[in-house]
């Protein structure tokens, strides 16, 4: 199947068909100690459990456009996964600012950006604790609703009202727009170019990922068939022992003696 007739969903798709139990996303955050570790079939679970909530609640389908303010994190995979199952356009907010939300349906933010949109009153606006266990914002008061709360009572199958576009908007970046469509032909693309391989496992550095966005560290690894190890406020000396018990292959924005580092040379 040609990669413009193909969405994000896809992608998701055949990573279960490769092997649903493996690994797929281990996430670090080595300022709270956190490691969280997904299966194919686990995301697929939180993904189809977040486009019922963005559907279900907020008549989110092709067409619409969902603000993401989110960091590099497990979670964000998921919501991203989420509104392109809907055949939903992404504003991605999460490198510099918040961009213009009056352009979107719903938000979607970490709890620690809610303030600031909390002002500007956009619509469906959601928070996200990014516990590692997934709980909610414990003590909020403010007038977001809890993203963790609301989407586990939400089912484990999706089934869009309308199917998604391949030629619908997928991706609104800065100046960047991308088909969703064009989201799989790019992300297959930059695979190839990175040398991303089957069966790869990659470590990925939290602060290259958000300055290079989603089609890198989320799509161009599921394209090509490889898992991730996101890493957040990485120490840098634990990284090798870490590369190793994960049996890293390559990794994407670190440069760790013995290991292939993405992008560059051999």
């Amino acid at each position: 199947m040609p990669a413009s007739s193909r969405t994000p969903s896809d992608l998701l798709s055949a990573a279960l068909r490769r092997g649903g139990a493996a690994p797929l996303v281990t996430s670090y955050d080595d300022a709270t100690g956190e490691r969280v570790e997904l299966s194919a079939t686990t995301l697929a679970n939180w993904v189809a459990k977040t486009a019922n909530l963005l559907q279900d609640e907020f008549d989110v389908g092709p067409g619409s456009t969902v603000a993401v303010a989110l960091p590099v994190h497990w979670q964000t995979a998921a919501v991203l996964l989420g509104v392109w199952s809907c055949g939903a356009a992404v504003l991605d907010t999460a490198v510099e600012d918040d961009g213009r939300l009056d352009s979107a349906d719903v938000v979607l933010a970490a709890r620690d950006r809610l303030a600031p949109l909390e002002e500007q009153d956009p619509p469906g606006l959601m928070g996200l604790s990014l516990h590692p266990l997934g709980l909610g914002m414990t003590d909020y008061r403010g007038p977001a609703r809890d993203f963790a709360l609301e989407v586990r009572a939400h089912g484990d199958v999706f089934s869009p009202y309308v199917p998604a576009d391949p030629d619908a908007p997928g991706l609104l970046a800065g100046g960047l727009q991308l088909t969703l469509g064009g989201l799989v032909a790019a992300a297959g693309e930059l695979a190839g170019r990175l040398g991303i391989a089957a069966g790869d496992r990659l470590l990925v550095d939290e602060r290259t990922a958000a300055e290079a966005g989603p089609v890198a560290w989320l799509l161009a690894p599921l394209a090509a068939g490889a898992s991730l190890v996101l890493c957040r406020n990485a120490v840098v000396g634990a990284l090798r022992s870490r590369a190793e018990a994960e049996r890293v292959t390559a990794t994407l924005g670190l440069r760790i003696e013995g290991f292939r580092e993405l992008g560059r040379p051999a």
